[in-house]
């Protein structure tokens, strides 16, 4: 039986759900905070996202809730990871979670994989709120 790992983040951001949707779904701020790709919130979408020293990694859109949710195969040719943010109301802000599962962790590359963005994901999240704050 396979061993997963799962990477669960929360980030709380002082805009409103709309606008961090926005930083989340749109190809040119997705590319500002995490790394370029033509991401759509359309469910069978395809798309990379160009992760720099990491390639190019193939994405494919599983599940959509508009301002909510986002759920993505991340990696769909080695980790074939599953990505979910979601968005919840939070006063005047809004609380994301990132749930990144599905690491193999009898794979030495899931272990690896999964060490890093365990430690890499906070410092992604915290380079959108001044993208939003712009």
């Amino acid at each position: 039986m396979k061993t997963h790992g799962t990477v669960r983040l929360e980030h709380r951001y002082a805009h409103a759900p709309d606008r961090v949707w926005r930083a989340l779904t749109t190809p040119a701020l997705l590319a500002r905070w995490w790394g370029a790709g033509d991401i759509r919130a359309e469910v069978g979408h395809r798309f990379e996202v160009d992760m720099g020293p990491w390639g190019r990694q193939p994405c494919e859109v599983v599940a959509v809730e508009a301002h909510r949710m986002l759920r993505f195969r991340f990696a769909t040719t080695s980790l074939d990871t599953v990505i979910t943010w979601s968005l919840a109301a939070d006063g005047d802000g809004t609380v994301l979670t990132l749930t990144h599962e599905g690491f193999d962790l009898d794979s030495p590359m899931g272990v690896r994989a999964f060490e890093g963005m365990k430690s890499g994901w906070p410092a992604v999240l915290a380079r959108i709120a001044p993208l939003l704050d712009g």
